[in-house]
This record gives structure tokens, C-alpha cells and sequence, in this order.
């Protein structure tokens, strides 16, 4: 999937795929992540400067975690003092969910975001450009796995009462900052 976007001036895009994880090895994953998958976001064109500053905030409903969505961070790295699993400049998101549960399922609401009008100014401030939703289900009749799907700004807007509990001192804007398009 395809999502295009205008930011800073800029037209820009998502490619966001979803495959299987083959080679579980090559990905730094245990071997029983094989059949598991596999998602990859990149944004398009490489950044300029600090205007491109993006992240992704994701936000993950499984039933490991119980009921409703949660903040999914980079967990090698602890818990973290902002939303973002991914930052910095034309940032890739990268998941590849596993687990040795017989039945799991996971469906991931993944935002590519930035920090306000400007980076620079200090306010902790998130507006999000654009959204899609993915994921799988495991059972032990097989892996059924979720094609990415584009999110509407309503869907990150109903994700700002657990962002801002979560992270009191960060604002979240409402909507998204542009138009995506997907293609």
C-alpha cells in the first residue's frame, strides 16, 4: 500500500508492506517467529532537515495485553518518556511480532506523526499526517494475517484519551496535519 502526503512543503509518501517472516534469522528472531508478520513502513523522500522530523506512534489491542490498545515501544529499550516507537528523520517502521502462543491476536494502529508546526519550539506536540491498521491472528488452525488497511483522522482521535493519560505532558492535535491520499 501507497499513502501519499504534503509535509514542509514537500510531496511525500508511505510504502507501507506486509509479508511473512521466512527467515527469521536474518530479522534477528527466534525461529518460531517463521510464518509470523512482517511490517515495514518507509517514507519517501530522504529528509532535508529538522522540518522532516516524523515518528510513529503505535498502538496495539491484544489480548496478551488485555482489552483495548496500548503504547507499543521498542521493548529492548524499557518503557519510554514519549509516544513515539520510531523517530527521527524519514523514519522506518519496522515490527515483526512474535510469539510462541498457540493463539494470539494482534492488530496495531500505526501513525506516522510529527512534533508540531515547529520541531524546534520546545512544546511537546503531536500531530499526526497520516494512519493504517494491521496485524494477525493465530490459532491453531493457522496464521490468518491482516493487509494494511488506511486510517481516518477519527481513528487517531480516538486514541487521545489513552495518549494523554499515558503522556500528560505531551498535546496531541486533532485530525491529521494533511490529506493522505492512497494509492
Amino acid at each position: 500500500m501507497r499513502i501519499e502526503f504534503e509535509r514542509a512543503g514537500r510531496d511525500c509518501a508511505v510504502e507501507v508492506e506486509i509479508g511473512v517472516n521466512e527467515d527469521p534469522a536474518a530479522l534477528g528472531c527466534p525461529d518460531f517467529a517463521r510464518g509470523y508478520p512482517v511490517c515495514r513502513a518507509t517514507v519517501s523522500p530522504p529528509a532535508r532537515g529538522y522540518a522532516d522530523f516524523l515518528g510513529w506512534v503505535q498502538l496495539v489491542d491484544s489480548h496478551r495485553q488485555g482489552a483495548g490498545f496500548h503504547l507499543d515501544y521498542f521493548e529492548p529499550l524499557g518503557p519510554v518518556p514519549h509516544p513515539f516507537a520510531v523517530y527521527g528523520f524519514s523514519p522506518t517502521l519496522f515490527d515483526a511480532p512474535h510469539s510462541d502462543f498457540e493463539s494470539w491476536s494482534f492488530l496495531a494502529h500505526s501513525f506516522l506523526c510529527g512534533c508540531g508546526a515547529d520541531v524546534l519550539d520546545g512544546r511537546k506536540e503531536i500531530d499526526a499526517v497520516l494512519g493504517f491498521s494491521w496485524g494477525f491472528r493465530k490459532s491453531p488452525d493457522g496464521m490468518e494475517i491482516l493487509e494494511p488497511s488506511p486510517l481516518s483522522p477519527g481513528d487517531w482521535d480516538r486514541h487521545h484519551e489513552f495518549l494523554r493519560k499515558a503522556f500528560p505532558a505531551w498535546a496531541f492535535l486533532p485530525g491529521f496535519s494533511s490529506r493522505p491520499t492512497v494509492l
